[in-house]
């Protein structure tokens, strides 16, 4: 089987059955285009010294970090987002982190996980992408089978606790109709970080080259589109290794928790 249609037929499969394939070792590739209709999840685990701290961060900044479920301490699922979910294996690939260093990228993390910790759920971009596809709107990135390119940004979020730095965002280009289109329906979406925050020329935000993303990989942008950029929920990955944090566990980036809950439960028109 090809590396195409192996994909197809990962799009094809139910939440449950991505968690489990990931929990075994079996996908550890990036999530979007999976399971479509189901809400995915940012991670971030913090120990719970801090936790308070990174709950007002995400209060103070909605966009980039729209929650969608908080752990109990020590506990590694939130009931909420699905059965047999484990936060330690179900995700194809995680980060770890020291001293604001990146110092792993395990496909389980049982090994680093405590009972001092707090896991939070962050809304994901990937969420509305089953909309766009619907309405007839293309994403380069999943024809292409490539993980969204993601970029910092000259935006700083509200500081809270330890907690500041950029504002990352993911961009999509579309032509000006399907720019409209989008910007429409993923306002009805402020739990997968809703309408844009800009389009257009890359430098006003502080991008300095978009064919350079700082996560993901690199979409080619055609002569007749527009660049989209939505706020993404690696921003606190900038944060973390702004701030020097002593550990967190963090999603990579493009890897995420697939949850059973589904889009149209958090769509607010």
């Amino acid at each position: 089987m090809s590396v195409l249609q192996n994909r197809q037929t990962e799009r094809a499969l139910d939440a449950l059955t991505i968690r489990r394939q990931c929990r075994i070792g079996q996908l550890d590739t990036g999530t979007s285009g999976l399971a479509l209709g189901c809400v995915q999840a940012n991670l971030v685990v913090l120990p719970s010294a801090i936790a308070d701290d990174f709950l007002r961060f995400c209060v103070r900044n909605p966009k980039p970090c729209p929650l969608v479920g908080v752990s109990e301490k020590g506990i590694p699922n939130i009931p909420s987002l699905g059965d047999d979910l484990d936060l330690r294996t179900d995700l194809p690939r995680y980060r770890i982190w020291e001293k604001g260093k990146l110092i792993d990228e395990p496909t389980d993390v049982s090994a680093y996980w405590t009972n001092d910790l707090v896991a939070f759920a962050i809304g994901c971009s990937f969420s509305f992408e089953e909309l766009l596809i619907a309405d007839g709107i293309p994403l380069r990135h999943i024809e292409t089978d490539r993980n969204v390119a993601m970029y910092r940004t000259n935006i700083q979020c509200a500081p809270a606790g330890p907690f500041q730095g950029p504002l990352v965002v993911s961009m999509r280009p579309f032509k000006p109709l399907h720019a409209i289109r989008a910007i429409q329906i993923t306002s009805r979406l402020p739990a997968a970080h809703g309408a844009p925050i800009h389009l257009g020329d890359p430098a006003q935000i502080g991008i300095p080259d978009v064919a350079n993303p700082d996560y993901g990989d690199a979409t080619s942008i055609m002569r007749d589109e527009i660049p989209v950029f939505w706020a993404c929920g690696v921003t606190p990955q900038a944060a973390i290794a702004a701030v020097k944090l002593d550990f967190a566990i963090t999603h990579a980036p493009g890897a995420m928790l697939v949850t059973d809950r589904r889009n149209v439960e958090f769509s607010v028109l």
